[in-house]
């Protein structure tokens, strides 16, 4: 499909209409204030009188236990404690949304921070800085921070308030910061305002921020003019040098653009939400287990978060999160959350006005593409300081892109453009919505916040309470087309064939037929109440429980008798046989399934893998014309592997490479069935495809510097960076499947993308023997480092006296190296295979108390 003659492949003038997207208003989210009261009268939201105070109790592994007696001083309490364990990761959030990383770290993302030198020339600062401004989050946070909230700003305005306070007692002495950004001039006073553009940002993470380099391509010339100017100071030779090379760079590296990812970081989790019917109690369980970087701006971090009578909440929250749990649990309801398969924006191709790249035909009207010039500064080096300009392009719905000719999809000539409209653009509702989900007392109470606000902004939520009832629903924002839209997109085979190719959904923008400017309402959004239970693995809805499977909703919310993961399969198999004999969950079964480090792949081929490697006997198996590989060993390796991936599992690294040469379209010969979605496709191929595969395992695992039996323990490992960016002395061996192989708890060697400017030690890629490219699987010559994965780890389970808890972060509370907690929950995991009890009661954090803290601020207004 070429997408830049969807247009007229769809035929402008037909009778079908063509979804519209460039009227005059304001690409905002038009939620308007929620009326006050917002909750109870009793919730107050502002402290009396400005004067803020909080406590903050730390018990083992340096979570923080935070009571205040309203709002502003719980976001105040929680703005200080998270300052004090992830300093420099929040502050680099702040520097991203605000277009700054430029000004304080120069034009390159990849920086060594041992010689201050770029790694790689990539002007990713540069792209992200000018994209940034395109999309107008910072304005925009500006102009809507009054449609707040009182309860949103109260968190907000709190956050700022303890994040200020812990820069504040450093200067003064009273605490020391991390070592990294310790004094640094990018860690500096914040405002709500600032809060609310970061909030923002973190919104745009699953839609129009993974077009960052395609909107700062676009422009209607065809030659250079994207490119910045530099502006000022006076030039010198020294500066015309840099500007030179710099924008050298930038033509190479628009040369490479690729049409983007919409979920780059494969961002993952697993959640149950079980019910009356599914445990041993009668009560209901959750299970929580998302699968997130390990580093930068998506890290989780654990509070207790308490307003006396009000709130009493316990979980894990992305930093940055002011003064709520995003996936936790109160007295009454427990509930987590995983990435859903949605599209949270939409792409328009837009039909030019003959002669004008500059105006588009909506309605048989034009409609402008707007030019606007804006300015970063750029950190130089020797050239000093610069200021840079550059043209940004947009319409009244969001941001133009483009990418280079040589890549063609989305191209800017004299017929056509694109541009995107994202559905969580200064999206005001994601606190009021979590504040909502931890004050819910019921079922009723829980629901009500998904109908009350769309402040979900990606994720699927699994949920379960103290009565037994389990409830799923994906009300992450999506656009809220009609029904009439929805039949058009799931039936017109240019609109199908184009999402196809792309990967998300593209419409012709010439008529507002289609347009849309809210979110898809409650009332629409797939969901389900069970009493057994329900599930999501990254799969869509539509395979929560398949007793019973949601169908007929909008294909933006994803797929429906789709193909599942291995990964789900592997969660379904474990819903029904980890729960002993009666097929009922206790405490201990619950956790047994999340840490159990089964994978799908081996249990579903191995058997007849080892069938086919005792018919191959010690005969080289054929790889390539110049490879063959004696697969004794290896089939030795498979018979002595124990089932799972601990550490201990010898074979475990062959197991992990040869999930990474498998392929289920050609290696499996049983189709899938959507009937039978659990267990199909299955049966391996007997044509010697899988003996290929696992001989180019075994070939890669050695090409390492490593033997096919080794064990996963001595190939897997977790190292932190220190703040230079070198590798600490501690190197873990760490136990965990891939998603690769179907695993359940799951990690990778990914990176996170450009979410940090903190150093991140890395070992160099061990190449694959046939392609020489990079190991997929991520292989190096030290093994697998663990960067990405199982994150805030959480079990809930309600009983007569309240709910049971146990969970782990698997990186620990603190970024800090100098922390006591920086490595300890990490220590916790490599050797003991069990959560840690979580304290939630005033017993037992007493019993556990080692620190407290008594914080007062007084707000002059």
């Amino acid at each position: 499909m070429d997408f830049n003659k969807l247009l007229l492949a769809m035929g402008v003038a037909s009778t079908i209409f063509i979804v519209g997207c460039g009227d005059d208003t304001d690409f905002s989210k038009t939620t308007q204030p929620t009326p006050e009261p917002e909750v109870t009268p009793l919730l107050q939201a502002f402290a009396p009188n400005g004067a803020l105070k909080a406590q903050i109790r730390r018990t083992q592994y340096g979570v923080p236990h935070i009571t205040a007696d309203n709002l502003e001083s719980l976001g105040f309490g929680s703005g200080y404690a998270q300052a004090q364990d992830n300093l420099c990761v929040i502050a680099d959030g702040f520097i991203k949304a605000n277009s700054e990383r430029s000004m304080y770290f120069g034009p390159h993302a990849s920086i060594d921070f041992a010689t201050g030198l770029p790694t790689s020339e990539d002007n990713g600062n540069l792209i992200s800085d000018f994209a940034y401004k395109a999309l107008k989050i910072r304005a925009l946070a500006e102009t809507q921070y009054t449609q707040f909230s009182y309860n949103s700003r109260a968190l907000m305005e709190g956050f700022s308030a303890g994040y200020n306070q812990f820069l504040a007692d450093v200067e003064a002495g009273e605490q020391t910061a991390e070592p990294f950004c310790a004094g640094q001039p990018w860690v500096k006073p914040i405002t709500g305002v600032d809060v609310a553009n970061y909030l923002f940002s973190v919104a745009l993470l699953p839609g129009a921020a993974n077009f960052l380099d395609l909107i700062f391509y676009a422009n209607p010339g065809d030659g250079e003019e994207y490119l910045p100017r530099i502006i000022g100071p006076a030039g010198s030779s020294v500066q015309t040098a840099f500007v030179s090379d710099m924008n050298r760079k930038l033509i190479a590296r628009a040369a490479n653009i690729t049409t983007p990812d919409t979920n780059p970081r494969d961002l993952g989790s697993n959640g149950w939400g079980l019910g009356k019917d599914k445990t041993e109690n009668g009560k209901g369980m959750v299970l929580g287990n998302p699968h997130f970087p390990h580093t930068g701006n998506l890290r989780f971090w654990q509070s207790h978060l308490t307003i006396p009578g009000q709130i009493d909440v316990m979980g894990g929250s992305l930093v940055g999160m002011p003064g709520l749990v995003n996936i936790g649990f109160n007295n009454d309801v427990a509930w987590t959350h995983t990435f859903s398969t949605a599209e949270h924006f939409v792409m328009y191709n837009l039909e030019l006005m003959a002669g004008d790249r500059l105006q588009y035909m909506f309605d048989g009207e034009a409609m402008p593409i707007t030019k606007e010039t804006v300015s970063v500064l750029v950190n130089a080096g020797a050239a000093g300081m610069l200021v840079a300009e550059k043209d940004i392009y947009t319409t009244a719905k969001g941001p133009m892109v483009e990418a280079p000719p040589a890549l063609a999809p989305f191209g800017w000539d004299d017929g056509q453009a694109f541009m995107i409209q994202d559905a969580n653009m200064a999206n005001i509702d994601p606190l009021d919505h979590w504040l909502a989900m931890n004050r819910a007392s019921n079922l009723d109470e829980f629901q009500q916040a998904f109908k009350n606000y769309d402040g979900v902004i990606f994720n699927n939520t699994m949920y379960a309470d103290k009565e037994g009832n389990a409830f799923y629903i994906d009300d992450s924002t999506v656009p809220g087309f009609s029904d009439f839209v929805i039949g058009i997109l799931k039936t017109t085979p240019e609109i199908i064939a184009a999402k196809a190719q792309a990967g998300f959904t593209i419409l012709p923008g010439n008529t507002s037929t289609f347009s849309f400017s809210e979110p898809m309402p409650y009332e629409r959004a797939p969901k389900l109440e069970r009493t057994d239970f329900v599930q999501n693995s990254n799969n869509s809805f539509w395979s929560t429980n398949l007793a019973e499977p949601l169908e007929n909703f909008s294909p933006l919310y994803g797929p429906e008798r789709a193909q599942l993961s291995l990964r789900t399969r592997m969660g379904l198999t474990l819903m029904e046989d980890a729960a002993g004999d009666d097929g009922k969950f206790s405490v201990a079964e619950l956790e047994s399934a999340l840490l159990s480090n089964r994978a799908y792949l081996p249990e579903l081929v191995l058997a007849d893998l080892l069938s086919q490697c005792a018919e191959q006997g010690d005969t080289p198996v054929v790889v390539s014309p110049t490879l063959s590989k004696d697969l004794s060993a290896s089939c030795a390796a498979l018979i002595a592997w124990n089932g799972k991936q601990d550490n201990d599992s010898v074979g475990g690294a062959l197991i992990r490479e040869f999930a990474h040469q498998f392929d289920q379209d050609t290696m499996l010969t049983q189709a899938f069935d959507y009937t039978n979605a659990a267990t199909t496709p299955n049966t391996l191929a007997s044509d010697g495809s899988a003996l290929v595969a696992l001989a180019h395992a075994a070939l890669n695992l050695e090409a390492a510097g490593f033997s096919v039996d080794a064990s996963l323990g001595e190939v897997q490992f977790v190292e932190k960076s220190l703040p230079d960016g070198t590798a600490s002395e501690v190197k873990l061996p760490w136990p965990g499947s891939h998603n690769a192989e179907g695993g359940f708890n799951v990690f990778s060697t990914s990176l996170s993308g450009d979410d940090t400017l903190i150093p991140q030690h890395r070992y160099a890629a061990v190449m694959d023997v046939l392609s020489g490219k990079a190991a997929a699987s991520g292989l190096t010559a030290q093994g697998y480092q663990i960067r990405y994965g199982s994150s805030w780890m959480m079990t809930v389970s309600f009983t007569d006296d309240g709910p049971v808890a146990k969970g782990l972060l698997s990186y620990s509370q603190s970024s800090n190296a100098l922390s006591p907690n920086f490595n300890d929950q990490s220590a916790f995991y490599s050797t003991q295979k069990q959560l840690r009890p979580l304290l939630f009661t005033e017993a037992d954090i007493q019993a556990s108390l080692e620190s407290t803290t008594e914080l007062s601020f007084q707000r002059n207004d």
